[in-house]
Order: C-alpha cells, then sequence, then structure tokens
C-alpha cells in the first residue's frame, strides 16, 4: 500500500531533557521544520476501511472486494495511540484529529476518545479533540462520543439532492441517513460542527448554493474543499477543479459575505462570514491557493506511520519504535527529528510532481492516512 517506510534513527538524549519521571520537558518547545512551521496538529487515522467509495478517496474499481485491507494486528492498539498522542502532546501538539477510512467502523471509538481526552499539555490543558466522519454511523454514536469527552466533530456530505449524493458516494446511502447523524450531533449537545463538501466541477459543483441555503442560519460551518490530488487512484484531472473564488463568486452573488480574519495561525480554511449574520463558510483551496508556508500538521497512518504531508509517497515507522523496548524519551527525540528535517511542500510545486502512470511517484492515498 505505501512505497517506503522509513526507519528512525535515534539520537539519544539530544533534543530532550528529562524532568520529573514519566516526563517530557523539550529542550527546544515548538521544534520547527526546515520552513520554519511549528508542530500543532495530529490527525490518526484509526482505519483503512470505508463503508463509502466516495470517487475521490477510495474508487470502486481499484477499492474493490481483493483490496489488501490492514489486519488487526496490524493497527496501532488504542493504548499505542494513547501513548503517541501523550508524547505529541509534551512536544507541543495542541489538537488531535481522528479521521480514516471512517473512523466510526472501528470498534468502541469512544474508549479511544476517553483514553484521549485524559491527555494534558505542559501546560496543563486538554487536548482539542474532534472527529471526521462521513456521518454515517453518527446518529448512533454521536451520545457515546459527546460523553467520552470529544469537543468537534465534521462532517463530509458532497450534497443535499440523494441522486448526486449517492453518485459520490457510490454505495447508495441516502443523504436523509447522514443529515439525521448530523441533527443527532446537535442534540446530544455539540455545539461545534463542520460540513465538508468536496467540489468536482460537472459533478456536484451545481449543489453549492442549495448546500449554502440548508446550512445558513444553522450554527453549523459549512467549508468548500477544491478537488484536490490526493493519492494515485482517484483520477485526478485539473479541468474538474472548481476555483474556490468561483465558489465564493456564486454563493456572495445570492447571500452577501464579506471575509474574516483565521481562528488560529496555520488553519487552511479561508473563512467569510454572512453579511446578515446568519452564519459563516470557509473554502479549501489547496490546489488554486496553497497554504504550504503555514502548515502545522502531521498524520499517523493506521498502522502508525508518520507522514509530513498530506501528498506524501513515504512514511516514518514509529509503529516498530511503540512495539520495542524505546523509551517515551526516545521516541519523543524522533519525533522532533523527524519534523525538524520537514521540507514538505508539495501543492506549491504541484505539476511536476502530479502522479501518474508513467511518473513513477505514487502518493499515499487518502483512506490510509486521512484527509
Amino acid at each position: 500500500m505505501v512505497d517506503k517506510v522509513i526507519p528512525i534513527r535515534i539520537d539519544e538524549g539530544k533534543g530532550l531533557t528529562p524532568s520529573i519521571p514519566g516526563k517530557l520537558v523539550p529542550a527546544h518547545s515548538h521544534t520547527k521544520d526546515l520552513r520554519g512551521r511549528t508542530l500543532r496538529d495530529l490527525r490518526i487515522s484509526v482505519t483503512d476501511r470505508c463503508n463509502f467509495r466516495c470517487t475521490y478517496c477510495m474508487p470502486k474499481e481499484v477499492f474493490d472486494q481483493s483490496y489488501p485491507y490492514l489486519s488487526h494486528q496490524e493497527l496501532l492498539s488504542f493504548e499505542e495511540i494513547a501513548r503517541l498522542s501523550s508524547i505529541f502532546a509534551s512536544l507541543g501538539i495542541e489538537k488531535i484529529r481522528l479521521t480514516g477510512g471512517e473512523p466510526l467502523l472501528r470498534k468502541n471509538l469512544e474508549v479511544l476518545v476517553e483514553m484521549l481526552a485524559t491527555i494534558r499539555t505542559p501546560s496543563g490543558s486538554a487536548l482539542d479533540l474532534t472527529l471526521t466522519t462521513n456521518g454515517s454511523i453518527l446518529r448512533k454514536k454521536a451520545r457515546a462520543l459527546k460523553d467520552a469527552g470529544l469537543n468537534r466533530i465534521t462532517v463530509s456530505l458532497d450534497g443535499l439532492n440523494d441522486e448526486i449524493f449517492k453518485k459520490m458516494n457510490d454505495v447508495d446511502f441516502p443523504v436523509h441517513d447522514v443529515l439525521a447523524g448530523i441533527a443527532a450531533a446537535q442534540e446530544v449537545g455539540f455545539s461545534s460542527i463542520k460540513v465538508n463538501m468536496v467540489v468536482k466541477k460537472g459533478t456536484n459543483d451545481h449543489e453549492i448554493l442549495a448546500m449554502a441555503k440548508h446550512f445558513k442560519g444553522s450554527n453549523i460551518v459549512l467549508r468548500f474543499i477544491e478537488f484536490m490530488d490526493v493519492g494515485s487512484s482517484n483520477g485526478w484531472d485539473m479541468t474538474q477543479v472548481l476555483p474556490s473564488k468561483e465558489v465564493i463568486a456564486r454563493i456572495h452573488a445570492a447571500f452577501p459575505l464579506e471575509p474574516i480574519d483565521a481562528n488560529y495561525q496555520g488553519e487552511v480554511a479561508q473563512r467569510w462570514r454572512y453579511v446578515d449574520g446568519s452564519g459563516e463558510i470557509g473554502v479549501i483551496s489547496s490546489v488554486t491557493q496553497t497554504f504550504c508556508h503555514e502548515c502545522t500538521r502531521a498524520r499517523i497512518s493506521t498502522d502508525g506511520q508518520m507522514y509530513l504531508c498530506l501528498f506524501a509517497n513515504e512514511g516514518f515507522d514509529f509503529k516498530t519504535m511503540l512495539r520495542s523496548d524505546k523509551t517515551d524519551l526516545e521516541i519523543a527525540n524522533a519525533i522532533m527529528s523527524t519534523w525538524a528535517g520537514r521540507d514538505d511542500h508539495y501543492s506549491e510545486v504541484r505539476g511536476s510532481h502530479t502522479a501518474s502512470p508513467a511518473s513513477g511517484h505514487r502518493k499515499v492515498e487518502m483512506s490510509y492516512i486521512g484527509g
């Protein structure tokens, strides 16, 4: 599934200093990579399986019944994920997002959420725990996730028209059930819910206004994502990309918008609010308006490889370290060393590196490391 996994070299004792037994204190807090970017956000894929076959992520012709999914033994256990997350938190991570595949297919995921909710940063604050889901199982799991300590939820929804939505998910799943999952999340008390729509020109872009109208005034932030060349299986074509500026123009013509500042440095979505005060939307423009220079994210794959970019084609093996006799200090040092050598900026050089059958450059699939 992955072309290459790079083992980590350990320089014991460098970069971190021991403090209270069982604690880690970075010698240089908030380590920066080669482009001066700080590690703050961690995305953890808990499963490589999904019950949808969205054409831009897990097309049926590739992810069929014979596709070699990871075995249970190959997955990081909840205990391993919690340990690794705690180490990352000691290094300055403030937010963890659980992804997949479809993360709610991982049995008893709320148990992991509860474990992660006990982790504290060096300042003593809890992590910002969030989840990205296709919403298919959310109605059943919303209460358990809320009670376990999950802070926020993002739901993927690529249209309101049932025919279009079923065409996008390619498993005949009805849009009503996803909307019911969103409603359930609101009912149990989630106050921060986002909905992500991947826009493919000529496929679902005529749903933009319907989506905006539906979620306007709902206290749910709707975000539009440009169709990206993630992985090597989704048949990406630039002609299917609708630039975010056109998305904004369409909505603005019907519901006037004005730009607003980012919530924090490195936020990937550009924020806009309705002039009438009825909420906000966002656009994520990885293709036409790159944000590599502010990227603060690392990704952990389902089987414990660390990826430094959504468009990477090689990972760094931390599962082996977790399953050996390596100490937390050694693992923390390896994380810092890996991040310090990071130079990834794929979206800024897109074109010459775009995967094709002849290029030999195969990017890791989104279902393996999350979005």
